[in-house]
């Protein structure tokens, strides 16, 4: 099995990227799942449903979010129905959507989990804790787990990948918007990176405008924040799966930009 995880969606910017280079990317590595972490995909905060079904005709089979999920008010209108998307699991019980799903393709079941973490972060249940209570319900039927964890700290997402080890097909970090230059498959088999990297404007701080950032923090007044809308970047991770097991055979980070839009 070979999956295709495009990190955070940042804006007009990001959904260019996705529009432009995701037909190119399935076609290049055939994924049989393309995940899209869409939690920023509405003007930076947040998704509405006509962006969520947009990544899904653009080839998206699934959409995870985030600490932003919540922003766009629209998604109260829609969460429940779309079984496509998940938000973190360790929201409490009766929050709106689901925090795992079962993506079908053919022979292929890949159960998608979506964590928040809890370093710098709103105070969620322990994902650990979480995780694990979804894992037991799973009872080994699905061999392929995904996991996107959305947290702040490099350190507590290292923690649970190597928490997972063994436990989970792959463990990606997202929500930081910097690529992190550290894809490795773990001693028991789980492929990890601790940040998937944002697709989104190429040359402001982590998607926004970079005059309006520089401003924060050289006077330390607010500052009303604004998507960038220069040149993109597309930031993803290519993982591929042993068929039987469920372990990670390769793990490969993707960096493209507009204007240097491919790759070998």
């Amino acid at each position: 099995m070979r999956i295709l995880f495009i990190g955070d969606v940042v804006g007009s910017s990001g959904r260019r990227a996705v529009s432009t280079l995701l037909p190119k990317l399935k076609e290049k590595y055939r994924p049989d799942f393309v995940l899209v972490n869409g939690e920023n995909a509405a003007g930076g905060r947040g998704i509405n449903l006509k962006i969520a079904k947009q990544l899904f005709e653009w080839g998206a089979d699934g959409i995870t979010l985030g600490n932003h999920a919540w922003d766009n008010k629209e998604i109260f209108e829609f969460i429940d129905q779309e079984k496509r998307m998940v938000r973190p699991a360790n929201y409490p019980p009766g929050t709106p959507g689901q925090g795992m799903m079962i993506l079908r393709k053919g022979s292929y079941q890949l159960a998608v989990i979506n964590l928040q973490g809890q370093t710098y972060l709103p105070p969620l249940k322990n994902p650990f804790h979480t995780v694990d209570e979804i894992l037991e319900t799973l009872q080994d039927q699905v061999k392929h787990i995904f996991v996107d964890f959305h947290a702040e700290a490099s350190a507590e997402k290292i923690a649970l990948g190597l928490y997972l080890d063994g436990r989970v097909s792959c463990v990606l970090g997202t929500h930081t918007h910097v690529q992190t230059n550290d894809c490795r498959i773990l001693p028991h088999g789980t492929a990890y990176q601790t940040d998937v990297g944002m697709t989104g404007p190429k040359d402001g701080v982590i998607g926004m405008r970079k005059d309006m950032i520089i401003k924060k923090f050289l006077t330390q007044l607010p500052v009303r924040f604004e998507v960038d809308r220069g040149q993109w970047q597309l930031n993803a991770t290519l993982i591929e799966l042993d068929d039987l097991t469920g372990m990670a055979l390769q793990i490969k980070a993707l960096h493209l930009t507009e204007d240097q839009p491919w790759m070998d």
